[in-house]
């Protein structure tokens, strides 16, 4: 498999990282665009969810952009050293389990906010729990926020499968999924905020994102891994897209220059339509090793398009070609992970 090396006009990148300080720093390093676009948007920006896999970099990228704003991480903090490690960004952090009414009533109503909160693994067998998190906790946000600009984390899972000859769904497709717990509570999700947003009249947008890639975790970390172990990766979900953690975050981030009244959602991913095999062959290639499979890819898949975010933001910075380097080198050196699988693989719904 092969890819486009990024033009000469594209900006310098890394080679590879040396740690994870290295990564963490490439990640949050904001670009112009954003710069600007936080600038233009008046007030502070609360976090919500911020524990989470993306949400520690997501605040170190708004603080880096917008120095003189205030940047409020709320989330459970449940992992060792996290609210430190953010406090010595110049981040605040706020601890707030989003579950308590109570808690949430008394948040400060900043100008704007960033929901990251959300519960997928798990779900099965704990489904109320699901359904509370992802449709009871976003209407008490939307309430309590009213009068805030809310960007709010979604994903393509809200989708049907499309056929791979399409390309993807775009945000006029009908959020029907196919199946499970998970996917139907994150369209509730967007339809508490949507609610929301039209009783209050309150902007925003619903970022239904595609597979962030940081090295630690995702969809190129899982399948680069099992071919490196020489374990089999899955095709049932043959098909992906992807996009690096510090382009999906910075394009959250400058949405809030552009949100609607009512909120209205926009697909966050990369612009290929990516071979999960033809993947599994480059990582093969990478490593000096062959490939195994499993199963055989379908017609269908989560895909979405993303042109409306590339025609507001332009094109993610860091090129696929890049990130399958990056990412080879990094599992090679055998750097640390967070041991969170995506399940990408997964069609049945159960998480």
């Amino acid at each position: 498999m092969t890819f486009p090396e990024p033009s000469a006009t594209s900006p310098a990148l890394p080679e590879s990282f040396p740690d994870v300080e290295a990564l963490e720093e490439f990640m949050t390093r904001p670009d112009p665009g954003l710069v600007a676009d936080l600038e233009a948007v008046p007030g502070d920006i609360l976090v919500l969810g911020a524990g989470g896999k993306m949400g520690p970099t997501l605040c170190r990228m708004a603080k880096r952009a917008a120095p003189a704003k205030r940047v409020v991480a709320v989330a459970r903090f449940t992992e060792p050293g996290l609210a430190e490690r953010l406090r010595s960004q110049d981040v605040e952090t706020l601890v707030c389990d989003l579950l308590d009414e109570k808690a949430v009533a008394r948040l400060p109503k900043l100008e704007n906010v960033i929901y990251m909160a959300g519960r997928k693994f798990g779900s099965a067998g704990a489904e109320a729990l699901t359904w509370a998190m992802n449709v009871l906790v976003p209407g008490r946000i939307a309430s309590h926020f009213r009068e805030s600009r809310i960007v709010a984390f979604s994903t393509a899972c809200v989708y049907p499968y499309v056929p791979v000859i399409l390309g993807g769904a775009g945000e006029e497709t009908p959020t029907e999924p196919p199946v499970g717990h998970y996917a139907w509570s994150c369209v509730g999700r967007e339809r508490a905020f949507l609610f929301g947003s039209e009783r209050w009249g309150t902007p925003g947008r619903l970022i239904r994102l595609s597979y962030a890639i940081d090295m630690r975790y995702g969809v190129l970390h899982d399948i680069a891994t099992r071919v490196r172990a020489g374990e089999p990766v899955d095709l049932a979900m043959g098909h992906v897209n992807v996009i690096w953690q510090g382009d999906a975050n910075a394009m959250a981030l400058r949405s809030l220059r552009h949100v609607t009244s009512p909120t209205s959602a926009l697909n966050v991913t990369g612009p290929e339509l990516l071979s999960v095999r033809r993947l599994a062959g480059e990582f093969a290639r990478l490593f000096g090793c062959e490939a195994r499979f499993r199963g055989e890819e379908t017609g269908s898949a989560w895909l979405c398009d993303a042109a409306r975010a590339f025609e507001l933001f332009g094109y993610p910075r860091v090129p696929l070609r890049r990130l399958v380097r990056w990412q080879a080198d990094w599992i090679a050196r055998g750097m640390p992970s967070l041991g969170k699988p995506t399940r990408f693989e997964v069609r049945d719904g159960h998480y």
